[in-house]
């Protein structure tokens, strides 16, 4: 069973960074390719990052490209997201989400079949 807990979002000002964390009560955490995604009031949910089993795989959207990055650790059964150069056009709810195979499949969010609650980031300009 895969329970997902985001934490680390808040409100930072434009230019500045914050780290997000996931973490997952189970222990089949190693398992699953991982992501997180965002969602903008009025917007659909979008891809932001993801990362392969193991952290030797990542991929980016185009937006966040070279300011975010994505990374894990297996022991602790969480994944982090690192934001820097924030914009306010990163303003979001972020979610972190498990595609239950060791591999990305894709980008999209029917790939990801457990979700975390989600965590508010607020950039102000």
């Amino acid at each position: 069973q895969v329970q997902l807990v985001e934490s680390g979002g808040g409100l930072v000002q434009a230019g500045g960074s914050l780290r997000l964390s996931c973490a997952d009560s189970g222990r089949t955490f190693r398992r699953y390719a991982m992501g997180w995604f965002r969602q903008a009031p009025g917007k659909e949910r979008e891809f932001v990052t993801a990362i392969n089993w193991n952290g030797g795989s990542t991929y980016y959207a185009d937006s966040v490209k070279g300011r975010f990055t994505i990374s894990r650790d297996n022991a602790k059964s969480t994944v982090y997201l690192q934001m820097n150069s924030l914009k306010a056009e990163d303003t979001a709810v972020y979610y972190c989400a498990a595609d239950p195979f060791p591999e990305v499949r894709g980008t999209e969010p029917g790939f990801f079949a457990s979700w975390g609650q989600g965590t508010q980031v607020t950039v102000s300009s």
